[in-house]
C-alpha cells in the first residue's frame, strides 16, 4: 500500500499529498498531517522498501516512483489536490505533476520544500560508494534520528531504501517537453536559510519551471528545516492551499 492516511479528512474540501525525503517514511509527514488535517485529507507516501513495505524491493529511478505514485492517486482527483514533497519528494511531486498535466487532471498546487530546480545537478555519487559514505551524508544532512544511525541492527534494515532513493536522486535528470515550462499549475518553493545542499538562488530557480504563480519563502535552519520551523511551514502550506482554492485565484 502506498498509500497512508493518519489523520482522515474526508470531509474537507481539498486533498494534500506528501511526498518524504530520500530515505524517508511515511511517519515521517505524522506531526505535519496532524496540523494539516484541519485544512485538508492528507495522504502520505510510502516509498517501498522501508517500515512496513521493507520486504518489498525499492524503486531506484525518479521515474519508475513517480508513474507509480501518478497511478495509484488516480482514485483521488474527486477534489483539488495539491503535491507537496520535501527533497527527492520534491523532484517526485513535480515529476507527478508533470504527469497529471499531460493527462489533462492537473493538480490544484506544486509545494517543493529543501530541493534545488531540477535541472540543477550536484556531482553526487553517495549511492555508488560504501555504507560509510551513505551515513555520514544522512548524518551531515541532519534528516535520521542519530539513534537510528548509532544502532547497527537498524542501520542494516534502512540502508538499501537509503542506497535507492540516493541512487534514483542522484541519478535524476530534467527532460523539458519543450520550449515551455514544465508546468502551469501554481507552485510554491520553501527553503531553507543554511541548506548545505540548495542555495537560495538554486531555490529560487524554479520560478523558470511553471507559466502559472510562484511563492517563494526562506526559513531558519538547515536541510531538514521542516522540523524546527514545523509550525511556520505548516501555516505557508495552509496559506497557499487556501489562497489558489479560492475561485478568484484561476
Amino acid at each position: 500500500m502506498w498509500i497512508r492516511r493518519f489523520h482522515p479528512a474526508p470531509e474537507k474540501p481539498i486533498r494534500l499529498v506528501c511526498l518524504p525525503h530520500a530515505g524517508g517514511t511515511a511517519s515521517s509527514f505524522f506531526r505535519y498531517s496532524q496540523v494539516l488535517a484541519a485544512t485538508a485529507d492528507v495522504l502520505t507516501i510510502q516509498y517501498p522498501g522501508r517500515q512496513d513495505r521493507r520486504h518489498e524491493p525499492p524503486l531506484t529511478t525518479v521515474s519508475a516512483l513517480a508513474d507509480r505514485i501518478h497511478r495509484v492517486l488516480a482514485p483521488y482527483h474527486d477534489r483539488p489536490l495539491f503535491l507537496f514533497g520535501h527533497s527527492m519528494g520534491g523532484v517526485l511531486g513535480f515529476e507527478v505533476a508533470r504527469r497529471m498535466e499531460r493527462e489533462g487532471r492537473p493538480p490544484s498546487g506544486l509545494i517543493v520544500s529543501g530541493r534545488r530546480a531540477p535541472d540543477i545537478y550536484a556531482a553526487d555519487n553517495v549511492h555508488t560508494r560504501g555504507d560509510e559514505a551513505l551515513i555520514a551524508e544522512m548524518s551531515t544532512l541532519s534528516g535520521t534520528d542519530p539513534g537510528v544511525l548509532a544502532d547497527e541492527e537498524i542501520l542494516r534494515m534502512v540502508l538499501p531504501a537509503m542506497r535507492a532513493d540516493f541512487k534514483a536522486i542522484e541519478t535524476y535528470r530534467y527532460r523539458p517537453d519543450g520550449s515551455q515550462p514544465a508546468l502551469a499549475c501554481p507552485l510554491s518553493v520553501l527553503t531553507g536559510e543554511s541548506d548545505p545542499r540548495v542555495s537560495l538562488e538554486q531555490a529560487k530557480a524554479w520560478r523558470e519551471f511553471t507559466s502559472g504563480p510562484f511563492t517563494f519563502r526562506s526559513f531558519p535552519g538547515g536541510h531538514f528545516f521542516l522540523t524546527p520551523q514545523q509550525d511556520a511551514v505548516t501555516a505557508a502550506i495552509a496559506q497557499d492551499m487556501a489562497l489558489i482554492s479560492q475561485p478568484a485565484a484561476h
